[in-house]
């Protein structure tokens, strides 16, 4: 997703809180990290957390699947993946 080569090297993707205090979080691809982000690297891919999303997130893992699609689904898990 973000190893586009017409994307800038440090595209990545930022998840951010919810619009208006929802519960839900926002997913989005950014061109880099906003200031104040805490940026978290994996095997060549950047996640860039919002500051509150990062303290809600410290004790997760994020996991990205491809469908047959190509469409890419998002799921958060309770610690370390295995």
């Amino acid at each position: 997703m973000t190893a586009n080569p017409e994307l800038p090297p440090e595209t990545g993707i930022r998840i951010e809180s919810g619009i208006n205090g929802s519960d839900a979080l926002r997913l989005s691809v950014a061109p880099a990290p906003e200031a104040g982000d805490q940026v978290v690297e994996e095997e060549g891919a950047k996640v860039y957390l919002e500051p509150t999303v990062a303290e809600l997130l410290d004790d997760k893992t994020l996991d990205a699947q491809v469908d047959p699609q190509g469409d890419v689904a998002f799921t958060i898990a309770e610690g370390d993946a295995q």
